[in-house]
């Protein structure tokens, strides 16, 4: 029996939009003060995805349990709360997806663990904000992901069953979340996949190289899933 897709989340860094730009200046300003070179954008693309905390190591080397780390992660997201947006770009074929949804009228949302006031203006700055049906972030929950509970909110708020929702991300935290959720997975390797990490080994139901092929995906599938529900 099929069951029309009624919903598609999104992890937001690496999947609906490459960030990695925005970082850039931030991390390389907080180089420069302390004497150090500067790095290239792939270095720091390498991180974003594993949050301030691996980006304050990657700029200054500085362990979680350092006297100085709370400092400079500060330091760090207020200089990047001043770029946010900046550089900052939907993935290619995102926009085309986004409007294909809207004109089914299939709703989408985010589902992050970003913090809300960096996700907030991210949104905003890229036009965004008003076209997101839910936006669900580390303070809306007790547990974020890999823990499916932000997703189960957002299908909450959403009014939708997990099990008609599909769950995008570039990370295995997120496939492990929607996966635990009843979601359909798709792995984006287009993000933040370093070659350290097997796509294969995470057990999402599809895996992606760009985000059109999302689209021709859920068109193959006629926008339904057609696996039994548990």
């Amino acid at each position: 029996m099929p069951y029309p897709l009624t919903a598609i989340l999104f992890d937001l860094d690496g999947t609906l939009v490459d960030t990695a730009p925005d970082f850039v200046q931030p991390i390389n300003q907080l180089r420069a003060q302390g004497g150090l070179p500067a790095l290239t954008e792939q270095a720091i693309r390498n991180e974003v995805s594993n949050g301030a905390k691996a980006l304050v190591q990657l700029a200054l080397s500085l362990r979680e349990d350092h006297p100085e780390f709370t400092q400079a992660r500060s330091e760090l997201l207020e200089l990047y709360y001043q770029t946010i947006g900046k550089k900052a770009q939907l993935f290619p074929g995102i926009s085309k997806l986004l409007d294909t949804l809207e004109q089914k009228s299939i709703p989408w949302g985010v589902v992050t663990n970003k913090p809300w006031y960096l996700t907030e203006r991210l949104l905003e700055n890229m036009a965004l904000s008003s076209r997101t049906s839910v936006t669900i972030c580390p303070e809306h929950v007790k547990n974020t992901k890999p823990d499916p509970e932000p997703l189960l909110l957002a299908c909450h708020k959403l009014k939708v069953d997990p099990y008609h929702v599909v769950y995008v991300g570039d990370h295995q935290r997120d496939i492990t979340a929607g996966n635990s959720a009843g979601m359909l997975t798709v792995a984006a390797s287009y993000g933040y996949v370093t070659a350290d990490h097997d796509i294969a080994q995470w057990q999402a139901d599809h895996a992606i190289s760009s985000a059109d092929l999302l689209l021709t995906w859920l068109e193959e599938l006629n926008w339904q899933r057609t696996t039994q529900e548990p």
